[in-house]
């Protein structure tokens, strides 16, 4: 009876409670738990499987440029890393809430590390994440005007728990990619959360999104209700790459 029983657990998609049966007969000692235990077992077995399913999904979603964890995070680097505060952080309570996290700092301080790491974290807590080079999630808003996406594509912006907007203030903003991104935040405010990377101050963004009717309403709905982070100090890239040589 125990193959016609396997197979319809695979019919069936309940690859945890296969896996598990299987398992169990190979146990000896499996038979002095009663059957109460051993299906809590197969059930515990099938939940696993499922969350470890759809958390392979959201970091395959989420296209972090880092793979890192918080635990990865370096603190003892002389760049004013406040521990406590991304202990806070990680526990992803300004998801929920809709807030947003400003990380500035020179290039190779380890921004964008730390925007993943924070990222992977909210995927662990079960929240949608995705990373976006700002220049590239331009790129792709301006190829979907032409092709009749763009709808779809700003609802999943939307709808996405934390966007993670790497590089902001490279290039100046155009007047189209100004009005994407004052949409694409505002489709966001108060109900899903940012996470903005950038070499510049934020005391310089306004400048650097050019019009400044346009800087007033974005950094109104970016600003505000953010934590800030700004590193500072020597590049963790270059220290790295020092390390290796040594």
């Amino acid at each position: 009876m125990t193959h016609p029983t396997l197979e319809k657990l695979h019919t069936l998609h309940l690859t945890g409670m296969l896996k598990a049966l299987g398992e169990q007969q190979q146990m000896a000692e499996i038979s002095c738990l009663g059957f109460e235990e051993r299906l809590g077992l197969l059930i515990d077995r099938e939940l696993t499987e499922r969350e470890n399913r759809r958390l392979e999904t959201r970091l395959k979603k989420a296209k972090l440029r880092h793979c890192c964890c918080v635990e990865d995070l370096d603190f003892k680097a002389s760049r004013g890393l406040d521990k406590a505060l991304i202990i806070s952080l990680a526990a992803c309570i300004w998801i929920a809430r809709g807030l947003n996290l400003l990380i500035c700092g020179p290039t190779g301080i380890g921004k964008s590390y730390l925007a993943c790491a924070l990222g992977h974290k909210a995927c662990l807590e079960g929240y949608s994440a995705l990373y976006q080079r700002l220049p590239r999630l331009f790129e792709e808003l301006r190829l979907a005007k032409a092709d009749g996406r763009y709808g779809k594509l700003m609802l999943g912006y939307a709808k996405t728990d934390l966007l993670i907007l790497d590089d902001w203030g490279l290039t100046p903003m155009s007047d189209p990619q100004r009005r994407d991104l004052l949409e694409l935040l505002e489709d966001r405010y108060g109900k899903r959360s940012t996470i903005v990377t950038s070499q510049l101050p934020v005391t310089a963004w306004h400048e650097a999104i050019g019009d400044p009717t346009l800087a007033d309403a974005i950094l109104d709905r970016l600003v505000h209700n953010a934590y800030k982070i700004e590193l500072k100090g020597n590049s963790m890239r270059k220290h790295a790459i020092s390390l290796d040589q040594n």
